[in-house]
């Protein structure tokens, strides 16, 4: 998403040049009248204007790690907790003090629509877990992976609850920065969460997934906002999850290990440096550095410096192994189990509406006729 293009002053009309001495761009005055630039210098106008905020040394909060690419281009990565008001003031500070060329977010698009909610909608939608959540889940996911995608939502559900707070608030903080930004871009980050869920029930074997569901379906510790601040640290829900998947590694890699080589893929990718625009095709190219601010969870920041400098498969970690013998026999037995306990309800409500039709006067008295006529 491109920020939203800021109309340029009436005093001055500056143009930015590339010096051999300096990394980025330097103002040059143009003359002319300003309502008759073209496209070139409209653009140029407004990078100098963008490349004046940004300041050289940012006054940063403490849960900024800096991260340099090997074309000179930076990085910021807010480490955030998912529900803290401090997350949002820390990320709306980092992107008003560094003017960043690309915001990436731990978000994929399956998430994206809490971005353009309301926070009183998104209480309420994370508050209400329904039959219908839980049958497009079933149908984005799969059986197995879609229970488990509820059973982590109902986590999610009972830290909104226990503080009155919507997740996700720094991300949409992000979102509304980013657009006030001239020629930011706006990065979907994390890896979609379908591929993350089925890749996690397939590292599990069928009486791990029980016991695992068991924990998450009896989660009921009350919490407060001076943990979620304490948890800064390393990510709440994270940490949560961790404190119930510790007997379970292979969880553990898939659902962070697996996500933070994603991530630092994706900002990697995103911290490319910028061509500038040329009046015409005989100019040269001129590039700068990119500065880019990445938005994630406190817990995947030590991932992400670890894997920042290594070569990274991202192939190996997007493809969805194919379903283990235990794997077919849990689904078995999970449809087997639903569909036994409905066929019992629907045999036990038939037999008591049945009942109930039967003791009725007038079926009793049909009932003696039916009999008489037989007997004559």
């Amino acid at each position: 998403m491109d920020g939203e293009e800021q109309q340029p002053p009436h005093e001055a009309n500056v143009e930015p040049v590339v010096s051999s001495e300096a990394s980025e761009p330097v103002p040059r005055v143009l003359s002319g009248d300003p309502q008759n630039l073209s496209d070139v210098d409209a653009f140029n106008l407004l990078l100098e204007m963008k490349l004046k905020r940004r300041r050289q040394q940012p006054n940063l909060p403490r849960t900024v790690t800096q991260l340099v690419a090997e074309d000179g281009s930076r990085v910021y990565v807010v480490g955030t907790a998912h529900f803290s008001d401090d997350s949002k003031r820390d990320v709306v500070k980092t992107i008003r003090e560094v003017q960043p060329d690309v915001v990436v977010v731990e978000l994929c698009q399956y998430r994206v629509s809490m971005l353009k909610m309301d926070e009183s909608t998104l209480l309420r939608e994370a508050q209400e877990l329904s039959l219908e959540k839980l049958q497009q889940a079933v149908r984005q996911n799969g059986l197995m992976s879609g229970l488990m995608q509820m059973l982590l939502l109902k986590v999610s559900a009972h830290i909104t609850e226990q503080l009155g707070m919507a997740p996700g608030g720094e991300f949409r903080e992000a979102f509304k920065e980013a657009s006030k930004v001239p020629f930011c871009k706006f990065h979907l980050g994390d890896r979609p969460i379908p591929v993350t869920f089925k890749r996690a029930i397939a590292a599990l074997s069928f009486w791990q997934k029980v016991r695992l569901a068991w924990g998450l379906c009896f989660l009921s510790d009350p919490i407060s906002k001076d943990d979620v601040e304490r948890c800064k640290q390393k990510d709440l829900l994270e940490q949560m999850m961790a404190e119930m998947i510790g007997e379970f590694p292979d969880l553990h890699r898939t659902i962070v290990s697996e996500r933070d080589v994603y991530l630092t893929y994706m900002l990697r990718q995103a911290a490319r440096r910028l061509e500038l625009p040329r009046a015409s095709d005989a100019e040269p190219r001129k590039c700068v550095p990119s500065v880019v601010v990445g938005v994630v969870g406190m817990g995947h920041v030590p991932g992400i410096e670890k894997n920042w400098s290594t070569d990274l498969n991202i192939q190996e970690i997007m493809t969805v192994p194919p379903p283990s013998v235990s794997g077919r026999v849990s689904r078995l037995a999970v449809k087997a189990a639903f569909f036994g306990l409905l066929g019992y309800s629907l045999y036990w409500m038939g037999r008591r509406t049945a009942s109930l039709v039967l003791a009725l006067p007038a079926a009793q008295y049909c009932l003696q006729r039916v009999t008489e006529a037989r007997h004559k």
